[in-house]
């Protein structure tokens, strides 16, 4: 009984993708829209790193970037492109970042956070801009701490 069931599910799951499949590749350019009507659109991908922080510690870090470095997006636990751009700021002023404030948290931003994290929030590691497992437990504290 318990064959047959398993038999039927997976000849119907065949016939759907089948169906599916030839509705695709039959499908001809009737159904594509007109050349003047198509437009050109910007995607954009909003990457975040929260190196090991909760949503609720990465919260902590945007409200201290909003009181103290001009951030002004969202409260939202996912520290993104306006998150790092205003890091940067802070990284620039007191840490020793000197690359473009750009949001991307490349190697350069990770060893100014790291300089950050030394100082004051346990770091131990190498200023070395990889976001390892000694970065982001002091980055855990940091968030915790602020």
């Amino acid at each position: 009984m318990r064959s047959n069931a398993l038999a039927r599910t997976l000849v119907s799951a065949a016939a759907v993708i089948g169906l599916a499949a030839g509705g695709l590749a039959t499908a001809g350019t009737s159904f594509a829209a007109p050349a003047s009507a198509t437009s050109a659109q910007t995607v954009t991908i909003r990457a975040t790193h929260n190196f090991g922080l909760t949503s609720d510690e990465a919260k902590k870090v945007q409200n201290w970037l909003h009181t103290y470095w001009s951030y002004n997006d969202g409260i939202d636990g996912q520290l993104g492109t306006n998150s790092w751009k205003a890091f940067q700021r802070c990284l620039h002023t007191y840490w020793g970042y000197n690359d473009t404030i750009d949001g991307d948290p490349g190697p350069n931003t990770i060893k100014a956070l790291q300089r950050l994290l030394k100082d004051a929030w346990g770091y131990t590691g190498e200023i070395d801009g990889d976001a390892g497992s000694g970065t982001k437990a002091a980055f855990k504290r940091f968030a915790n701490g602020i």
